[in-house]
């Protein structure tokens, strides 16, 4: 099994090691700034091996470089945008398996939030890592895909086991939930979820990881089959894509 430790690092990010015994290997996925991560990796007395990036947003390449230059580890990254990923090596795109020692993961291609964002799925280890595609009770922003595009991407995680865990970079949790329940506010099982939300953040504990059975009880970008999302967004029966894509929209303008 796969020992997965995650680090906050700067304003609202999370970042992780994730670390193979048998071989020794360890990984740190989409490393915002370099000092917290050598910590971790002091503190569990381990050696970077990888960075796996999933997209190239600065605070998910931030310390690509300098963990580079201090540890020699190999970065990972989108073939579909190798040449936004500081220092990549090897490049892996949808349909491909990431060995890691004796755990291996399966790539997605999961455009939308950007034009080359994938995740990795280590099946075993029912662990999601997917950036800043889904986020617990949420989904990115489209700063440069469509809405049919990043509905494609979600479904595909969608049909994942419910079990696994979705390990997203940002704690977003509880200003996402706001808008959930704006526009699925008889969504019983998102009302109760809010209350638990709420609580672990007034004791600032951590809202993610999430299980995407969770996921598809409660966020919304997972639901636009939702009679009452429909409703809500004026798109009743119309394709899922373009009900996803009205609710994005409204999240875009949305102030809790």
């Amino acid at each position: 099994m796969l020992q997965i430790e995650q680090i906050p690092c700067l304003s609202d990010n999370y970042v992780y090691l994730v670390h193979e015994p048998e071989q020794g290997l360890t990984a740190v996925v989409d490393p915002a700034e370099t000092a917290p991560v050598l910590a971790a990796l002091k503190a569990h007395g381990w050696t970077l091996t990888h960075i796996l990036n999933t997209h190239h947003h600065f605070d998910h390449v931030g310390g690509n470089l300098e963990l580079q230059a201090a540890t020699g580890c190999q970065i990972v990254g989108p073939a579909a945008d190798r040449e936004r990923i500081p220092g990549i090596a090897q490049t892996v795109a949808d349909g491909d398996t990431f060995s890691f020692g004796t755990a291996s993961a399966k790539v997605f291609d999961v455009p939308g939030h950007t034009r080359g964002h994938i995740a990795y799925w280590f099946a075993a280890d029912a662990a999601l890592f997917c950036g800043d595609t889904l986020f617990a009770l949420g989904c990115g922003r489209m700063f440069e895909g469509t809405a049919p595009q990043m509905w494609h991407s979600l479904s595909k995680l969608r049909d994942l086991p419910g079990d696994t865990r979705i390990y997203c970079a940002h704690e977003y949790t509880q200003s996402n939930g706001r808008f959930a329940l704006s526009v699925e506010p008889g969504n019983a099982a998102l009302v109760a979820r809010m209350r638990e939300v709420d609580r672990r953040r007034a004791q600032n504990q951590p809202t993610v990881p999430s299980l995407l059975a969770e996921e598809l009880a409660t966020n919304p970008f997972l639901r636009p089959d939702s009679a009452e999302i429909q409703q809500t967004v004026g798109l009743v029966g119309a394709p899922l894509h373009e009900v996803f894509g009205a609710t994005r929209a409204l999240k875009d303008n949305f102030r809790a």
